[in-house]
């Protein structure tokens, strides 16, 4: 018999959904479309969760140099997360196909990091032990995909019978219409959807300073308004 891993029902989990270089810089291999929008939410809500300390369960895709287009692949940049959402009291997990996890996880540490080799978080044994195996009255998604990963982690999570929040404003997409029906499918099923705000309020830090391309750091606009200078 499995030991289980959480003894205390917690009142929220926090799953961070794939936030790697990769999806949310402009210079990652598949960053998405929104990226500007949502970075400073997502910084956010993982101030949120540390000040109330909420456990965070955090996914990362990792592949092979053969793998994903040259997306996340072991060892890059690329493949790293995103700096504010890695908290210092954490735990890390390889994808290598094993199941073996300490008991009471949660209990000794702010954020657990699990890799996988797949979209689907559930494909990858243990996380989808992990994530079953979790007590708690909500578990809050954030990342990317909106059509991809955050779809599927949510629909597992429906499926075992957990309550789950999906903040809209804080998810990474690719495809605006597939998006737009992945969150009518998630919420069919039971998912509720919410905004970052009425979960952690508005913040008044207007800069992410993470991504370092142009629109991110405002440089589109001054290099326009620089070139119709010199033609007029």
């Amino acid at each position: 018999m499995i030991r289980q891993l959480v003894r205390k029902r917690r009142k929220h989990v926090l799953i961070d959904v794939d936030t790697q270089r990769d999806f949310f810089l402009g210079s990652g291999k598949a960053c998405t479309r929104n990226h500007r929008r949502i970075l400073g939410r997502i910084r956010r809500i993982m101030a949120w969760a540390r000040s109330r300390n909420v456990s965070v369960i955090s996914t990362c895709e990792v592949y092979s140099n053969n793998g994903n287009g040259g997306c996340c692949i072991d060892g890059t940049d690329g493949q790293k997360k995103i700096r504010y959402t890695v908290l210092g009291n954490r735990l890390s997990f390889p994808a290598d196909g094993n199941t073996d996890l300490p008991a009471d996880l949660l209990q000794q540490y702010e954020q657990i990091i699990l890799h996988k080799r797949c979209v689907d978080p559930f494909d990858e044994p243990r996380i989808e032990r992990l994530l079953s195996e979790v007590r708690a009255d909500e578990f809050i998604l954030i990342g990317a995909t909106t059509e991809g990963a955050v779809e599927a982690t949510a629909l597992g999570l429906l499926q075992r019978g957990k309550k789950v929040k999906i903040v809209v404003d804080a998810l990474g997409l690719h495809n605006k219409k597939q998006a737009r029906l992945a969150l009518r499918k998630m919420e069919a099923k039971g998912a509720k959807l919410i905004e970052t705000k009425k979960l952690a309020g508005v913040s008044h830090l207007r800069k992410v300073g993470i991504c370092d391309c142009d629109t991110c750091r405002g440089k589109t606009k001054r290099l326009r308004d620089r070139i119709f200078r010199r033609v007029f």
